[in-house]
């Protein structure tokens, strides 16, 4: 007996990939699909696996681990303030070889820096992506956590005091 591997709907996962804005993830993912029906063609595929990304920019923001991958070294993080084009979460961040994973607890504030890179899809693949899967896309980004400094962040809030409104009111 022959196991096959499920049908992947390519239209939702594509559109599911945007949210992701990581193009290797995307091209590892796509590279999963067999046919040209439910897949990228070849020349695709190979067009986001061998991507020449160009580093843009490298940022500091703040923020949170939603999830640690230990064995891909990857991560989920939450921002606080927004990168450049407005997101506040990077899905499966690639994590510096220097960063001990281990010592990374989710849910604490760090101060992260951020490698952003982007490489530009080729106007053939932006018209198959276009036509294709409704996915207006001519670029694709790749971050890669570079540091993360946990912060120490106390609340001002103290249960024993009042504020100065409740003062008021007695």
């Amino acid at each position: 007996m022959v196991s096959r591997s499920p049908k992947i709907n390519l239209k939702k996962f594509l559109i599911k990939s945007t949210r992701i804005h990581n193009g290797q993830e995307m091209a590892r993912k796509a590279a999963k699909a067999k046919s040209e029906e439910n897949g990228l063609p070849e020349w695709a595929d190979n067009e986001l696996k061998n991507a020449n990304f160009q580093i843009l920019d490298t940022i500091n923001r703040t923020g949170y681990f939603l999830d640690i991958n230990e064995q891909t070294k990857k991560a989920d993080i939450q921002l606080y303030e927004s990168l450049p084009d407005g997101r506040t979460i990077i899905e499966e961040i690639d994590l510096a070889d220097d960063l001990k994973v281990s010592e990374l607890m989710k849910g604490f504030v760090y101060e992260y820096k951020i490698k952003i890179s982007k490489a530009k899809l080729s106007d053939q693949l932006c018209e198959l992506l276009k036509t294709k899967y409704q996915i207006d896309m001519d670029e694709i980004f790749k971050f890669d956590l570079e540091g993360a400094q946990m912060m120490d962040v106390e609340s001002d809030f103290d249960p024993n005091k009042k504020d100065k409104d409740e003062e008021e009111e007695e």
